[in-house]
């Protein structure tokens, strides 16, 4: 689980410097605290619910995919990668 949300983290990091957001700016537009964007980016955030998540990913244009554990990435996830 810390795995994941560590790369849940990364991804939501690349995309708010890709828009130049501070992590304070995404906070105050979000109504959360600085702390917690930054938690949520190092994968070190205690207790995160869904909803929070969703909108932090909803507001930078991120979506969440839920796939079986160990399965090998789908065509469709290569050819976003190629052009990421």
């Amino acid at each position: 689980m810390h795995f994941m949300l560590f790369t849940i983290g990364q991804h939501i990091r690349e995309e708010r410097k890709k828009r130049r957001l501070t992590q304070a700016e995404l906070a105050r537009a979000l109504s959360m605290s600085r702390t917690t964007v930054g938690q949520i980016e190092n994968g070190t955030v205690k207790d995160i619910g869904v909803r929070k998540l969703v909108r932090i990913l909803d507001y930078l244009g991120l979506t969440l995919r839920v796939r079986p554990a160990g399965a090998p990435p789908t065509l469709e996830e290569l050819r976003e990668e190629v052009h990421e």
